[in-house]
């Protein structure tokens, strides 16, 4: 057929068949490089695959390309009797009625989706056929078609299903059609305009205020995407409130910065200035100044203060109630789309069927039915996917030793070039401490490794995931869910557990250091603690995780289209059907969206586990999300070809994915705010030590808490000192200071934990016990005090059983009431017939 010069057509040429769907091939016969057993083989899969479709009813038209004649493109139509048969396969509910319940407001769906497809078309409310199937519904049915009709049968194996059709190379894609260009609204009256809608208000750059039409976005992309982005626009909402409170809490530290007396002690020249510091490193680590790390111990006020600890119980409050109003909305939205009893009636894979083989009885129909493999096998599968996931987060726990190894190594390096003179007036060293340039350039490289490792992972896990062969989508969906955050945590969360929580803790002292691998000596933190590190290591991989994705994202699909178009058209004059235009647009795929959330998630963990030690995080999450928004709605409007539209009754394995994080992360800030921060040594200061009989001041200060908490060491009991004294700029000092509570040198138990040391650790252990009972019996009340369902929702659900059954059962009643009286004229007719001739 030739194109009849209509670029926003959706119909055959005989402009009364919608087009469902298009298959894409090239021909033979045109290609350059012609081999003929290889092409004679594809052709004969194709015309098979073509012939089994119009067995099936489905109806089609080749168009060849405008640009590009090697470009074949096939148009799907699927009549109505297809529609309805397969709707029913599918159980598809559709109107039974007009909608007389208080939902609500909707412009784009009139009707309350009460029944399924049956027989009996009498029983719903069709006022005209061709729109009685919406555009989504259509196309939906007819890839679950696609997705089953077979083209080839080798050794009596079945071989079906367009995916494989496409890997393949027969055909080049198969996509349903956007139903106008996004610029500009369709002349067509026969043209919706959705896409165009969804641009303007929900995609343009100058719509970033608006509220997301989730109506109109579910019924041009179906519900899985329209619960995405109604998950994501609730998650950016509840993030305002988390923001607002952090920057609260950020601003308290900023204000308050100047106040801190032991950041003041530090940066004076008469305490901070005379405290000589002991090597962090064996032989080539000079002696330094403390107060050489009077910058790093100011930003350290901002973060490690009281407004710290109000944050991290705020937000284990926040997150759940973020969780439970969630399901609340999660619930409103499964009754007004109507996916409530979705799980019930969803299709196994076209990818399961094809390898069901062997035969089993059911248990509960205790009739046969074919599975892909035995008990046993499935036990082999499972072992041989857990190994292969267990082998590569072992792999990454390996990059992880070798970043610590990296650390330890360099800050050698680090050690022994930059500090030059004690003085600490030297900007370089005001601003470029030993600790704060390896913890920068290790931060780089680990975002590095961690990006390079979840490229590769990402096509093993979906190798390991079609290896296990899950029954449905969802179970596919939820497997690789699973597999893929499971790695995403530990190659994301790694190094920032590391620093948290090993870092600095197992260091022991200037004469008996711990080696890490026996070779290299363990890691210490800054006098003031590991915490500002910790903060850095969020900064960078949030903010390059953010950038990196947005380059992924936009630029990415945005270049190669723009490629595209300038390889296809030679001149603006070329006027290009629909199907043309939106075959060169790009594939997002049926994994496309699982991305979108894996990305989301692991933001919600780096916004809820570690920030106690950065509560700036929920205000970049926030801003990060609003343009994430966007930045999705335009690149699916706009750069992708239209997905397949999807059912999908809630965000599947994420929401129990998102509890356990929730769980975890009240752990995580309770021992950050514990081990990581100073914030309880200083009040076991201020409240125990700062006064008699373990002090010397007569009321309660923090003065006097640098000296406290710094123990000292004779120089002369070096263990690996040499003839010349290795360690340079030493001065007449005999001995030196580092960050732990022991005894001094000549008590009778020097060298060894002193008191204050057991009250610190016995304090850290009842604030983490206390701040775990107290927030999670907050959680837990809250979590028992919210509904999952609202009660106004539960009304509708039962209120909707009503009307159907009631409305079911009416119909049928009518029905059986007129059959009956068929039949008893039938039976009046012929008694009548039989006695005539006797009165006669």
């Amino acid at each position: 057929e030739e194109f009849n010069g209509k670029p926003n057509s959706l119909y055959f040429n005989d402009g009364q068949r919608r087009i469902d769907f298009v298959l894409v091939y090239e021909d033979e016969s045109r290609k350059e490089n012609n081999k003929k057993g290889a092409n004679e083989k594809q052709r004969r899969k194709r015309r098979a695959y073509e012939s089994n479709l119009i067995h099936d009813g489905l109806q089609l038209e080749a168009t060849r390309s405008v640009l590009d004649d090697k470009l074949v493109f096939v148009k799907i139509h699927a009549p109505w009797e297809v529609l309805c048969t397969y709707a029913e396969l599918m159980h598809i509910k559709l109107p039974l009625k007009p909608n007389d319940l208080k939902t609500r407001s909707s412009a784009f769906d009139n009707f309350n989706w009460l029944g399924k497809v049956l027989q009996r078309m009498n029983d719903f409310y069709i006022l005209d056929k061709d729109t009685f199937f919406n555009p989504a519904t259509r196309s939906r049915i007819v890839y679950f078609i696609l997705s089953r009709i077979k083209y080839q049968v080798s050794d009596n194996v079945k071989k079906f299903g367009i995916n494989k059709l496409v890997s393949s190379g027969i055909y080049k894609a198969a996509f349903p059609l956007h139903d106008c260009n996004f610029s500009y609204p369709s002349e067509d009256f026969t043209c919706p305009n959705e896409r165009y809608l969804l641009y303007r208000e929900w995609a343009h750059p100058r719509s970033i205020y608006k509220k997301q039409p989730l109506d109109l976005i579910r019924k041009y992309y179906g519900e899985k995407i329209g619960i995405y982005f109604a998950w994501l626009g609730y998650y950016t909402q509840m993030l305002l409130l988390a923001a607002i409170v952090g920057v609260a809490c950020f601003l308290y530290g900023y204000l308050n910065r100047n106040n801190c007396t032991w950041s003041k002690e530090v940066c004076d020249p008469n305490i901070g200035g005379t405290i000589i510091m002991c090597p962090q490193c064996d032989r080539l680590c000079p002696f330094w100044k403390l107060n050489i790390t009077c910058e790093s111990s100011q930003k350290l006020c901002i973060f490690d203060s009281f407004g710290t600890l109000v944050f991290a119980v705020f937000m284990g409050v926040w997150v759940t109630l973020f969780l439970e109003f969630w399901k609340r909305r999660q619930a409103e939205l499964e009754y007004e789309w109507d996916t409530v009893e979705l799980q019930q009636e969803e299709q196994p894979r076209p990818e399961y069927e094809a390898r069901c083989t062997h035969v089993v009885i059911n248990e509960i129909t205790q009739e046969e039915e074919r599975v892909p493999f035995t008990t046993w096998g499935k036990c082999i599968r499972a072992v041989l996917c857990a190994s292969a996931v267990l082998f590569w987060i072992l792999l990454i726990i390996a990059s992880v030793i070798g970043i610590i190894v990296y650390r330890l190594s360099v800050f050698i390096v680090f050690s022994a070039k930059l500090p030059k003179n004690l003085n600490g007036t030297d900007p370089i060293q005001k601003y470029l401490t030993p600790q704060t340039a390896t913890s920068i350039t290790a931060s780089l490289i680990s975002f590095v490794i961690i990006m390079i490792l979840n490229t590769i992972y990402e096509k093993v896990a979906i190798m390991i995931t079609n290896f296990e062969l899950p029954r449905t989508q969802t179970d596919y969906e939820n497997s690789l869910t699973m597999k893929m955050f499971l790695f995403q945590f530990v190659n994301y969360y790694s190094s920032c557990f590391y620093i948290a929580f090993f870092k600095g803790k197992f260091v022991g002292y200037p004469g008996d250091p711990v080696y890490w691998l026996g070779k290299y000596r363990n890691e210490e933190c800054d006098p003031g603690g590991c915490l500002l590190e910790l903060t850095t290591q969020l900064l960078i991989i949030m903010g390059g995780k953010a950038i990196w994705n947005n380059i992924q994202e936009v630029l990415l699909p945005w270049v190669k289209n723009l490629i595209g178009r300038y390889r296809t058209v030679s001149g603006s004059e070329v006027v290009t059907p629909r199907w043309e235009q939106d075959y060169h647009l790009q594939l997002m795929g049926r994994l496309g969206l699982f991305y979108e959330y894996l990305e989301m998630i692991i933001q919600f963990g780096f916004v809820t586990l570690f920030v106690a030690s950065f509560p700036l995080a929920p205000l970049l999450a926030l801003v990060n999300n609003i343009l994430e928004i966007r930045v999705d709605a335009w690149k699916m409007t706009t750069q992708y070809r239209r997905m397949v539209p999807e059912k999908a009754q809630d965000i599947g394995a994420w929401q129990p994915i998102m509890q356990g994080i929730a769980i975890l992360a009240v752990v995580t800030n309770a021992m950050i705010i514990a081990f990581t921060s100073d914030m309880i040594p200083r009040l076991v200061y201020y409240w125990s030590f700062s006064v008699p009989p373990y002090g010397d001041h007569p009321h309660y200060t923090m003065e006097g808490y640098i000296n406290n908490t710094l123990s000292i060491f004779n120089i002369a009991d070096f263990k690996n000192r040499s003839k010349g004294n290795p360690y340079t700029g030493l001065g007449n000092y005999t001995t030196c200071r580092y960050r732990d509570f022991r005894y001094p040198p000549g008590h009778p138990q020097e060298y060894k934990h002193n008191i204050y040391y057991w009250h610190v650790i016995a304090a850290k252990l009842a604030f983490i016990i206390v701040m775990e009972h107290v927030i999670y019996s907050v959680k837990f009340i809250l979590s028992y005090a919210i509904p999952d369902v609202s009660k106004r929702t539960r009304s509708k659900i039962k209120r909707e059983k009503y009307l159907t059954q009631k409305l079911l059962h009416e119909n049928h009643l009518k029905d059986m009431t007129k059959n009956m009286g068929v039949i008893a004229e039938t039976i009046m007719g012929a008694a009548d017939n039989h006695l005539r001739p006797k009165l006669e």
